[in-house]
């Protein structure tokens, strides 16, 4: 079973984050690393999207879903037993929860509408999930068997990418204000003092926060192109830590577990490579260095390597390697598309999912 979900692919572990009226975060629920943690992904190898299980080296695949529909966004509670997944099955989107290995399915939302991205809380009780039951799509929590649906957000804007703290008090989400300019948003686990932190003229949107919740990063057009950027948990002392004037910051990506690493996605090269760079922006280098390929999502592993997605031998496969770019191993190895289960950005800024 999974016991940490921060460094295993399916959960960006966060913590808080605020301004006036947030208190400073309370010490991040961190699970000690295992060796026998799962990997989870999503593949049409048998002819539709379903969702997957794996050993950290590849081996004993296990299919975890068999629904109509296709099941994406799977995310992992930090002790390993449960996974919440999105089944959308071309009419709604909505949301079921499973044991690790697959079995005991239970749908959690029966709205007939979009429900999705849904996170754990970190003591597994709660989820938080982005829902337009409502006409638009705003911030939902409810228990963890579904019950005690509850709507924080009411504005008249879109929310999504919702995420606890680590110590579960905050959450931090994005809203569309205006319909067009995206912010990063902080309020408490209950939906109150709501405060905007990042306050510029360009869209900032994917927040992922620090192991310690001192820091928050996310990736802003502020400066006239996509580049990655930290700041401390109250809003102040923004930092911008990719300066390219190419792209930087598509997909998902986290800190190391010390916080003194940040692997990132970058076309400054003319196609999309995985680098590293210091957690203050410097000594960047490329880990990937596939010039025909395309790389995405990089993400830390319980064993201190990186996962992430390539197309390098001709379709989207898992790939891990050392955090020097050393030793890249293809896990799943597979005719058909494997990918992570969590959705990757889109290129589109107007329709960038999660």
């Amino acid at each position: 079973m999974m016991k940490q979900t921060w460094a295993a692919i399916l959960i960006l572990l966060v913590a808080g984050c605020g301004t006036t009226g947030l208190q400073a975060p309370g010490m991040p629920i961190v699970p000690k690393e295992t060796a026998d943690f799962k990997i989870y992904f999503s593949s049409n190898r048998d002819g539709k999207p379903e969702l997957y299980g794996m050993n950290p080296d590849g081996s004993n695949v296990f299919r975890l879903t068999r629904n109509d529909g296709n099941e994406y966004f799977a995310v992992v509670t930090l002790d390993g037993s449960k996974v919440v997944y999105v089944l959308d099955n071309g009419k709604s989107r909505e949301i079921y929860t499973t044991d690790a290995a697959g079995l005991n399915h239970t749908q959690l939302t029966r709205t007939g509408s979009v429900n999705e991205f849904p996170r754990w809380s970190p003591d597994g009780k709660r989820i938080a999930f982005i829902s337009d039951r409502d006409g638009n799509r705003e911030v939902y929590v409810m228990n963890a068997d579904g019950s005690s649906q509850t709507r924080l957000t009411f504005t008249e804007w879109e929310e999504s990418d919702a995420k606890w703290s680590p110590d579960g008090k905050k959450i931090a989400f994005v809203s569309t204000i205006d319909g067009s300019n995206e912010e990063i948003f902080i309020m408490s686990a209950s939906g109150k003092g709501s405060v905007n932190v990042t306050r510029s003229s360009g869209m900032d949107w994917n927040p992922f926060w620090s192991p310690s919740g001192k820091k928050l990063g996310f990736v802003s057009t502020r400066d006239g192109n996509r580049e990655i950027y930290a700041m401390n948990w109250d809003g102040t002392g923004v930092v911008n830590l990719t300066h390219n004037p190419a792209d930087d910051g598509s997909g998902q990506f986290t800190w190391s577990q010390d916080e003194r690493r940040l692997p990132f996605v970058t076309n400054r090269d003319g196609n999309r490579e995985i680098y590293i760079t210091d957690a203050d922006g410097k000594n960047e280098r490329n880990l990937t260095n596939t010039p025909k390929g395309e790389e995405d999502d990089p993400v830390w592993l319980p064993d201190g390597r990186i996962l992430f997605m390539s197309n390098r031998d001709g379709n989207w496969e898992l790939y891990a390697m050392n955090p020097d770019g050393t030793r890249p191993v293809n896990l799943t190895n597979n005719p058909a598309d494997d990918m992570r289960s969590i959705m990757a950005y889109r290129e589109n800024l107007t329709d960038r999912g999660n």
